[in-house]
């Protein structure tokens, strides 16, 4: 019992020395929150463990604490169901091991993968979120980061982790300061969870032009009108190389397997299509993946190439978002922004390129996953400028030109 007493006392001092070197002299205030626990109260909760934080522990040392959170190893961001789901038939179909080779990167595998030092357990920060979140998908983007061209000339300029990017504007949340977690708090990563909204924050203005109009308040996602750009690819290439030697010439950026590389038939970082998202609600949309595959070897014995396996779009939240809007015209007069692009006014010839498609901005042949895309007779409605619309079209040119107006007050 005495050894007992004294080992836990030693470990005590031991976290409590690191805790001080952790937060250096006059720095109270960032002592970790640990910092008085014994050593056993995370490494000996109803059992031994080496890393009571993991996900293989069901996270024993820490929820005895906090309690339930165990639950986000079941979570989206813990299971990752949707991208195997969406790998398993599209790319799968044509290799069942897909997966595993491509995209095991960025799972969960404990409270640790986002908290840090487990003796200095500190709250994420963004850089902390962007490990994972990174690239085309939700993350990149809130700091002003696009994804760059897959070809290595275009992997140049300031790198972080690694990874180069286009500098874009970035969020006026994250030039303000906020973390990724003032929005996606813990709680929102359970399964069930929501994020805060924006209007848990922001009080519409009625003064603001477009919040007078109703159909908007009502049908519209606040980041419809206020996100200013997307990363957007049109046509997502996996080429397999089975012999590697077949690899010269391809000059692509190296991916987590040998055996392929990924290429791109279009990137965009402009204002994303619209949609409808599965609340019901007009929301930017993007594809998950316009997904082609080619086994080059087959390819080069005159087989075939750029094979079509899915064409599927998702809605999503750009966290882009700034207090200015796009014009009435970017919606109201854009059949493309809606997947309606009028054959006349393509300019990618994609059938006759074998791409399968007629245009990427054309709903035939495609889908969305978790909404729906606007009807054709929904838009020809919501396009018809009758006297209302031109009567609020002058005034916001009114404002335009004396420098009026603005956006909601927080």
């Amino acid at each position: 019992m005495r050894w007992t007493i004294l080992s836990t006392v030693a470990c005590f001092l031991a976290v409590s020395l690191a805790a001080a070197a952790w937060a250096g002299p006059g720095a109270a205030k960032r002592l970790p929150p640990h910092r008085g626990l014994a050593c056993t109260a995370c490494h000996s909760r109803g059992g031994s463990y080496s890393d009571p934080a993991s996900k293989a522990s069901g996270a024993a040392g820490c929820v005895g604490c906090h309690r339930g959170y165990q639950a986000i190893f079941a979570s989206a961001m813990g299971k990752r169901d949707g991208e195997r789901r969406f790998a398993g038939r599209s790319w799968g179909k044509m290799d069942r091991q897909f997966w595993e080779k491509n995209c095991t990167s960025c799972h969960l595998t404990g409270c640790l993968d986002c908290h840090g030092d487990p003796h200095a357990i500190s709250l994420p920060k963004t850089s902390d979120c962007q490990l994972c979140h990174k690239g085309y998908y939700t993350g990149w983007d809130y700091s002003g980061r696009a994804p760059r061209e897959d070809n290595m000339r275009y992997q140049r300029g300031i790198a972080v982790n690694g990874e180069t990017f286009l500098k874009m504007l970035p969020d006026v949340h994250y030039r303000a300061g906020m973390t990724c977690g003032a929005c996606h708090g813990m709680r929102s990563l359970l399964p069930g969870g929501a994020p805060r909204g924006c209007r848990d924050c922001h009080r519409p203005s009625p003064k603001v032009l477009e919040h007078r109009v109703a159909a908007h308040m009502e049908r519209l996602e606040c980041y419809a009108c206020h996100s200013a750009w997307g990363a957007q690819e049109y046509g997502t290439f996996m080429l397999r190389f089975r012999d590697q030697s077949l690899k010269e010439g391809f000059d692509l950026k190296p991916g987590p397997s040998a055996e392929y590389l990924r290429s791109s038939y279009l990137k965009k970082q402009d204002a994303p299509p619209l949609g409808i998202n599965s609340r019901g609600r007009i929301s930017p949309i993007r594809p998950e993946f316009i997904a082609y595959y080619t086994d080059v070897a087959i390819a080069r014995q005159g087989g075939g190439e750029n094979l079509l396996l899915a064409a599927e779009w998702r809605a999503f939240f750009p966290h882009t978002v700034q207090r200015g809007t796009a014009g009435c015209e970017a919606c109201h007069d854009n059949p493309r922004r809606f997947l309606l692009e009028p054959p006349d006014e393509r300019i990618y010839s994609l059938a006759r390129d074998g791409m399968g498609l007629a245009s990427f901005w054309s709903q035939d042949g495609q889908r969305m996953v978790n909404g729906s895309f606007l009807p054709a007779a929904r838009y020809a409605r919501m396009s018809a400028k009758g006297p209302n619309y031109k009567r609020m079209y002058v005034e916001k040119w009114k404002k335009f030109l004396g420098n009026a107006g603005g956006s909601s007050p927080r």
